[in-house]
C-alpha cells in the first residue's frame, strides 16, 4: 500500500496530476535541477536521490510532491509542506517549489497545480497558502498577481544555513 499512486484528472486534456511515490525520486531530482538552472542556482543543489527518499518517503515525511504529466510525460512538479500560523491558529500550506518545463509553459499547467494545492489547503482546513518568488522573476510575479496572490513586502525571509547554522546551534 506504501507505493499506491494517487492520480487526479484535470480540466486540461492530456494533463494529470500524480502524487509522487518513492519510485519517482529520479524524476523529482531532475525537475529540481531544471528549476535550479532556471533560477540560476544550480550550484546550490546538493540534494541526492537518497536525501529525497529519506525525507519525502521515509518514516518521517517532511514534504509532499505532486507531478504534472502531459501525455504521460513528466512536465512539472510542486513540492509543499505544512507550517503553522499562530495568528490564525491553523496549519498553512507552504509551496516550496513550483516548476513547469519552459517548452510546456503557457498551457495552464502551473495554474492547475496551484489550484489543486489551493483545493488541498481548503480540504485540510489551512488558514494560509503561501510561497516565495525571486524578485527578478517578472513572469511569475505577474502570473501570481493575476491569481489574486498578494506580495508581502513588509516580510523579509531570513535564512541560516551551513556553517552559520552550526555556529548558531553551538550557542545552545
Amino acid at each position: 500500500m506504501k507505493n499506491k499512486r494517487r492520480i487526479i484528472q484535470t480540466r486540461i486534456e492530456g494533463f494529470e496530476i500524480r502524487h509522487a511515490i518513492e519510485e519517482d525520486v529520479q524524476i523529482i531530482l531532475g525537475l529540481i535541477k531544471e528549476l535550479a538552472v532556471y533560477e540560476k542556482l544550480l550550484h546550490e543543489v546538493v540534494t541526492t536521490e537518497e536525501d529525497l527518499k529519506k525525507n519525502l518517503f521515509g518514516k518521517k515525511r517532511y514534504a509532499e510532491t505532486i507531478l504534472g504529466y502531459y501525455l504521460d510525460e513528466p512536465v512539472s512538479f510542486a513540492l509543499f509542506f505544512h507550517n503553522f500560523s499562530t495568528f490564525v491558529g491553523k496549519p498553512g500550506l507552504y509551496l516550496e517549489d513550483l516548476y513547469v518545463k519552459p517548452e510546456k509553459r503557457g498551457k495552464g499547467f502551473g495554474k492547475v497545480l496551484l489550484a489543486y494545492l489551493a483545493k488541498l489547503a481548503v480540504e485540510r482546513d489551512c488558514g494560509r497558502y503561501e510561497w516565495a518568488v525571486l524578485d527578478w522573476n517578472e513572469p511569475a510575479l505577474k502570473f501570481y498577481k493575476s491569481l489574486g496572490a498578494t506580495v508581502m513586502n513588509e516580510w523579509l525571509i531570513h535564512r541560516v544555513t551551513g556553517e552559520a547554522l552550526k555556529k548558531l546551534a553551538e550557542q545552545f
